[in-house]
């Protein structure tokens, strides 16, 4: 018993894994299947809507994938005075145009415009990494 036991363990170890992304569904997977999805053409028509608004508003918040996406993101916006901002920590914010719950970052260019401002981020549109800057920033590419 304990020859198959172990024979098992090894036939188990040595099948093959699929990568973490594929193991866990993503964001957008979940939505759809509890049916708070967009379609394509929905996605669309919210993007447009978002777009009367100023970027890093509720209304049209930054578009990253993941925390990763917004560190890059982030990372890339200069103040006035061409120096990074202090960013802070990301608290939960409220549901954003895109129907994620967004992430608010505090943002501090100290005496440079904008100063201190937050801009709220969507964690789950991967499939738009935000190039543009909001108002009063850069963006170092």
């Amino acid at each position: 018993m304990p020859i198959l036991s172990l024979t098992l363990a090894l036939a188990a170890a040595a099948a093959p894994q699929r990568p973490l992304r594929e193991q866990s569904p993503v964001p957008r997977d979940i939505l759809a299947t509890a049916g708070a999805g967009n379609t394509d053409e929905e996605l669309q028509q919210a993007i447009a809507a978002a777009a009367a608004h100023p970027l890093g508003s509720p209304a049209n918040p930054i578009r990253v994938g993941g925390p990763e996406g917004a560190r890059a993101y982030l990372g890339t916006l200069r103040c006035s005075d061409g120096k990074s901002p202090t960013v802070g920590t990301a608290r939960e914010g409220s549901v954003g145009a895109f129907g994620s719950v967004l992430q608010l970052y505090p943002l501090d260019c100290g005496s440079a415009a904008p100063g201190r401002v937050e801009l709220n981020v969507d964690l789950y549109q991967e499939e738009h990494p935000e190039t543009r800057a909001p108002a009063g920033f850069q963006t170092r590419r």
